[in-house]
């Protein structure tokens, strides 16, 4: 069983990986978890007139490292194997295409990312990945 979680760099997001943690021992065998922050694209237009991409690059890695770090620390203290990736675009969509490509099974994720403001204008990353996805979604609140 494929398990993504879906990390923001947010301590709700956090609790998605607590759950899965103290949820673990009620599986038949271990699942493959899976890691994964979708960075929102900024270079675009004219901005890499300006910025080389490999500095563009470099600013996502460091931002997506960033965002997985806890949730990377609280597996490894787990001692549970994992895996994690970075990508780049829209996260609702980049969660989806992720999950299409990676032929997850179950997604568990944090009712509340980050949010405020970009989740009043851009819509909730929750309500689009449940419209996206075929497999099931786990919310920890």
């Amino acid at each position: 069983m494929k398990i993504l979680i879906p990390l923001d760099g947010s301590s709700n997001a956090d609790r998605a990986v607590d759950y899965v943690i103290s949820n673990i021992a009620a599986l038949k065998q271990p699942p493959q978890l899976l890691l994964l922050n979708v960075q929102w694209k900024v270079a675009t237009g004219n901005v890499k007139l300006f910025i080389s991409q490999e500095t563009i690059n470099d600013y996502y890695r460091e931002q997506g490292m960033a965002a997985l770090q806890q949730g990377r620390a609280k597996l490894d203290a787990a001692k549970l194997p994992y895996e994690y990736h970075i990508s780049i675009g829209t996260p609702a969509e980049g969660i989806a295409q992720y999950v299409s490509e990676h032929h997850v099974d179950q997604v568990v994720m944090s009712r509340h990312g980050q949010g405020g403001l970009q989740a009043i204008l851009l819509g909730s990353v929750v309500s689009k990945v449940l419209h996206l996805v075929d497999c099931p979604v786990l919310l920890v609140k």
